[in-house]
């Protein structure tokens, strides 16, 4: 830590040029004789002045609310030369001045923060992760520019007003891709600004987070997923346009496997090996998770790798995949066509398959759920809890099961008797 250079902070007023009834309020800051002078941009009348405590006289709400703000100055300047000796950077009252307006290079900035967590960030996020942070990057540079009027901001000056505000934005923000930003959509916007402000804790950028009293409200949302009807309806029709039928039998393969896209995708004939009952197995890593993926291989998935066995859609650059996979876009494009010839009047994206493969083919048939979340490479049972739905006709077998246990108990106090 560096000497403890004298610091001497003053008020004085001088005359406006404008009017003479009025003063104008500056601060001096001294170091070991070296001085600087700013404004405070207040101004005072003359006999409201009181010179010898440097401070307004009086008890009106104006000259109450002017010695505050000096004393926060005071404070202020105070503790920018203290942070500047526990860097040991070279003290004047310029660079006082400059790091309590933030000014200086000490005063790290937002976009300052986003290129460092999005350049070091790079090795242990996702493709599909590290979009979604320069589409938050996006959001920020526009909420910057349209709200505040600035290309950037300090990091010390960010707030929970700051915070609330970027909220707010984002509740108004209509993307070229949809309508509006959901509730679901502006929390994980928010939820990437708040992990980037944890870091710049961690980095000592800042002292305290401005997240520390907002919390995150996501709304559960319904996920969708086909019913046993459903499923069958897009077994059972075919269709003639090439593309919607290998859509169809990769949407089902999903299905039946509760593969994600990425995943399914990423298959070669390889990830297909006998299991220890002897039957095909799937033997593959979660792209999202790097969790390892054992599955049992249903007949109806089975039957989906037969069918395109001898197709020479299977290799793509010398590389043999085990189905032919279009690009998520124009997959879910496909499943539109797919929904509206089958009579099914609700949203099917990809990731429908998914939870269908959850409850439908697994938990309404009686797959213990700790299985059903083995199979979906899980880490937590909670996760597979939400997609888990407990459904109508389950709940109806249920209690049919409790009505005949209840009535062979009373059947047996009965007999007993």
């Amino acid at each position: 830590m560096q000497k403890n250079n004298r610091l001497t902070i003053n008020f004085f007023t001088r005359k406006h040029k404008m009017q003479s009834e009025n003063r104008i309020v500056y601060c001096r800051i001294t170091i070991d004789g070296e001085r600087t002078d700013f404004s405070i941009n207040r101004e005072i009348k003359s006999n409201l002045w009181d010179n010898s405590r440097k401070r307004g006289k009086g008890f009106s709400s104006y000259v109450i609310s002017l010695n505050k703000y000096l004393d926060h100055i005071y404070t202020g300047l105070h503790e920018a030369h203290r942070l500047l000796m526990v860097e040991e950077k070279v003290i004047t009252p310029l660079a006082i001045k400059a790091r309590f307006f933030g000014e200086d290079d000490g005063g790290k900035t937002l976009k300052q923060l986003i290129a460092y967590h999005n350049g070091t960030m790079h090795t242990s996020l996702r493709p599909g992760t590290r979009k979604n942070y320069h589409i938050t990057e996006r959001c920020i540079n526009l909420f910057l520019k349209e709200e505040y009027g600035v290309e950037d901001i300090k990091l010390k000056k960010l707030n929970y007003r700051f915070i609330s505000d970027f909220e707010q934005y984002l509740r108004k923000y209509r993307p070229s891709t949809r309508t509006k930003c959901t509730n679901n959509g502006a929390m994980k916007h928010m939820e990437r600004l708040k992990k980037m402000s944890r870091l710049a804790v961690r980095m000592e950028w800042v002292s305290k987070d401005p997240f520390e009293n907002y919390k995150l409200h996501f709304v559960k949302a319904q996920r969708e997923h086909l019913t046993k009807r459903e499923l069958g309806l897009i077994e059972e029709t075919s269709f003639t346009k090439q593309g919607v039928e290998k859509t169809k039998d990769v949407f089902l393969f999903s299905c039946y496997t509760g593969l994600s896209y990425i995943d399914v995708k990423a298959l070669s004939p390889d990830n297909v090996i006998k299991g220890i009952d002897g039957n095909d197995w799937l033997f593959t890593t979660r792209t999202k998770t790097d969790e390892r993926l054992k599955i049992p291989l249903l007949p109806q998935a089975r039957d989906i790798i037969k069918k395109y066995e001898g197709s020479s859609e299977r290799k793509i650059n010398n590389i043999l995949i085990l189905l032919p996979v279009f690009s998520n876009q124009k997959v879910n494009f496909y499943l539109k066509e797919i929904s509206k010839a089958c009579g099914i009047h609700k949203r099917v994206t990809f990731h429908t398959a998914r939870h269908t493969f959850a409850t439908t083919v697994t938990l309404s048939n009686g797959v213990p759920i700790e299985t059903v979340s083995k199979l979906l490479g899980h880490t937590k049972l909670s996760t597979t809890q939400i997609y888990a739905k407990v459904l109508e006709h389950k709940i109806g077998e249920d209690m049919q099961n409790l009505i005949g246990q209840m009535e062979l108990q009373n059947d047996k106090q009965t007999t007993g008797k």
